[in-house]
């Protein structure tokens, strides 16, 4: 596995095992696994909210860690980061992504305390998994779009105070008491199995299983070696399918 390797056009697919470490079990919920640091999770996402929003649906994600950094031992390189912000900015602009603009200094080497406040948040005391997923599109957005450093504790709780689904208070004591932690690095390792293919794998009860849906791109050579990501093309529908997937039945 290469979380760094081209990603080709994913088709929804429904093929999915009932397995708790590898999607939640509920059937309305939507299990996406990614890291907070990788763009093309973050856009996957921002679909399924505003698909969701457009038709006035419920949504509820159960957020899993794909740790980029432990995968690849080392931060994800912040000139990678930069060419994809750069590429699936410019094709949806509605995310209101822009270049980091903060001091070099400031930028965030690691996002695995920020996808450790996303598990803590899922607690009943913090606020369960509506709670998580506001944080989490949050932690996403001031990274994205306000070049806040996610890396540290406080910035991420100054984050979690403008969510009204979080109490930040009860979050600031699980992160001292260290809760979230052990959960992403049991992410990890069924993570390093053969069903997560990368940031992001969306998975449904229903059957959903979708690798990076809707994105058509190519690193035009190698990202760590001066290569640019070539994003062809870019289709919605698969948010459709997924939201259509974790529908209760229709009222009559």
């Amino acid at each position: 596995m290469n979380p760094l390797a081209d990603a080709q056009p994913q088709s929804v697919t429904h093929a999915t095992p009932a397995d708790d470490s590898l999607l939640s079990s509920e059937p309305r919920t939507v299990t996406v696994w990614s890291d907070i640091g990788c763009p093309w999770a973050t856009l996957a996402l921002h679909t399924l909210h505003a698909a969701a929003n457009q038709r006035g649906a419920e949504l509820v994600v159960d957020h899993r860690a794909f740790p980029l950094e432990l995968f690849n031992s080392q931060s994800t390189p912040k000139p990678i980061i930069d060419a994809e912000v750069v590429a699936i900015g410019a094709k949806v602009p509605a995310l209101g992504w822009r270049l980091w603009s903060a001091p070099e200094h400031a930028y965030p080497v690691t996002t695995l305390p920020a996808m450790e406040a996303v598990q803590a948040a899922k607690a009943p005391e913090v606020g369960g998994l509506r709670a998580s997923d506001q944080l989490d599109a949050a932690l996403r957005h001031a990274f994205y779009a306000e070049s806040r450093c996610v890396s540290i504790t406080s910035e991420i709780l100054a984050v979690a105070e403008a969510c009204p689904l979080v109490d930040g208070k009860a979050l600031a004591e699980a992160l001292e008491r260290g809760e979230g932690r052990a959960t992403v690095h049991r992410h990890f390792a069924v993570a390093q199995g053969p069903r997560v293919q990368g940031s992001p794998h969306l998975f449904t009860a229903a059957g959903v299983d979708v690798h990076n849906p809707g994105a058509d791109f190519r690193w035009t050579a190698n990202p760590q070696k001066g290569g640019f990501p070539d994003f062809r093309a870019y289709s919605a529908d698969w948010a459709d399918e997924v939201l259509d997937s974790v529908a209760g039945p229709q009222k009559r």
